[in-house]
């Protein structure tokens, strides 16, 4: 009898739990979901199956990323932005409009009077920063995704070291999951060496743990508050392909003279506050930086805080306001509807839209989901490349040869919206001219990917790749 009586308390409180889990994701969602097929789709998990949709979305569809960064916000403050000198590059008026939302996006002004140098590879960019860091006299701050504990970043670790022992101010942030969540030699390295280093959002809480989201992707190096390196490359042998490492990657970094450096070293100093408390404040870090160049630059840090959307917005603008060309070089390229309507727009204007990717990445699912992406855009006159095998990890945005954007960010939801990024956008024909002359060469090699091939492919594969593209808001 009493097990009889004990069969509906177990239903009442079943019963109760899914009221209960049901519910707070629909209030949550109600509120905070600006996505209505999103917020639909989420309710309807939480009801129809209330314990496995709860828990996906306790997951994955809370947003962490807007609570904790605007924590990140409020502990961390900013340094104060200091502007520039006056002045603005010469223009055509499409171009001109963009550099005028460009400083409303970011509240930054146009630095002019900046030198960038294009460095190929690990074996083009490593020589010159290790030779910054050898040179260095005053402080270096370095900021690196992925830092491994190979011949290459063992390398950087005892320069970085050795700058430490003759009394150069050394701080250096790596990501905690990048660079290894559970282990991290290289960090060990670092500190036994007397290096002042931390893993950004690092903890062993359970329930802040922020796993794939929120990762600092950014690629900095800032020497003596003068010269800075940024781009999209890590520290690792991969990207030495001179010296044939098993497995390679192509990348792409650049040298960066001028008062734009400044911009760097702020969105250095931002995320060094946040995750040590030190505010880096001493005049080593901030030197007066004089022109030395003819570019026009401005560094756009984007992430999922105060600085979310800036790029996306940028990007966006970019393409409403281009004229005869935009070429895109990424490795992953899952565009949301926005951008992608935006690009639509641009070809329906008759911008010759060139889109170059890697024919093979370093994630299978993320290959998968661009194959299915690039389906969808069958409809519209966008010409796609894919260069072969090594992975080619560049990121290159021009538009009308007169601006691009060089930096960490990938044309996805994870570099957009969840990642810390620095970019830098530039201003000047010259240095554009160079850019799409690599771009040529990218285009030059590959092979053009037609959508309508990918839909002759076998269906097992469609719909492998489609299935892939469901992951698009997390890959």
């Amino acid at each position: 009898m009493a097990q009889i009586l004990a069969i509906p308390a177990v239903e009442y409180a079943l019963a109760a739990a899914w009221l209960l889990i049901a519910g707070s994701v629909t209030v949550d969602v109600l509120l905070k979901r600006s996505d209505v097929r999103a917020a639909i789709g989420w309710i309807a998990a939480a009801w129809l199956s209330p314990i496995f949709g709860g828990t996906l979305y306790f997951l994955f569809g809370i947003n962490r990323v807007e609570r904790r960064a605007l924590k990140l916000a409020r502990r961390a403050g900013r340094p104060g932005r200091r502007r520039g000198p006056e002045g603005a590059p010469a223009l055509s008026e499409p171009i001109t409009l963009l550099s005028q939302i460009g400083e409303r996006v970011t509240g930054r002004p146009l630095a002019p009077g900046n030198r960038l140098a294009v460095l190929e590879d690990g074996d083009g960019a490593y020589p010159q920063m290790l030779a910054a860091i050898g040179a260095a006299q005053s402080s270096i701050a370095m900021a690196s995704y992925i830092f491994r504990n190979d011949e290459a970043g063992r390398t950087f670790a005892d320069a970085l070291i050795a700058a430490q022992a003759r009394g150069v101010e050394v701080r250096v942030l790596l990501d905690g999951v990048g660079t290894g969540y559970l282990f991290a030699p290289i960090l060990r390295r670092l500190r036994r060496g007397n290096v002042r280093a931390a893993r950004f959002l690092h903890t062993w809480l359970p329930w802040r743990m922020p796993f794939l989201n929120m990762r600092n992707h950014r690629k900095i190096l800032v020497v003596d508050g003068r010269t800075a390196f940024l781009g999209g490359m890590n520290v690792g042998q991969e990207n030495c392909r001179l010296q044939k490492p098993p497995y390679q990657v192509c990348d792409l970094h650049f040298r960066l003279d001028g008062p734009a450096v400044r911009t760097a070293m702020e969105a250095f100093a931002h995320d060094w506050m946040f995750t040590t408390g030190e505010n880096l404040e001493d005049g080593r870090w901030w030197p007066e930086l004089t022109p030395d160049g003819p570019v026009f630059a401005r560094g756009i840090s984007s992430g999922p805080d105060d600085d979310i959307y800036r790029l996306e917005i940028l990007l966006g603008a970019a393409l409403s306001l281009a004229r005869r060309r935009v070429r895109i070089v990424t490795p992953y390229f899952l565009p949301d509807a926005r951008l992608q309507f935006a690009i639509a727009q641009a070809a329906l204007r008759g911008v010759k839209v060139e889109i170059v990717l890697p024919e093979v990445s370093d994630q299978k699912v993320m290959d998968w989901a661009m194959r299915a992406h690039v389906r969808f855009f069958r409809h519209i006159a966008a010409h796609f490349t894919i260069t072969p095998p090594p992975f080619d990890h560049a990121k290159l945005t021009t538009v009308d040869g007169e601006w691009c954007v060089i930096g960490s960010s990938n044309w996805d939801t994870r570099s957009l919206r969840l990642n810390f990024e620095f970019d830098l956008e530039c201003y000047d024909t010259g240095f554009v001219r160079e850019i799409d002359t690599l771009i040529d060469a990218k285009i030059a090699a590959g092979t053009p990917l037609s959508p309508e091939d990918l839909l002759r492919r076998p269906i097992w594969m469609r719909l492998r790749d489609a299935a892939a593209r469901l992951l698009m808001p997390y890959l």
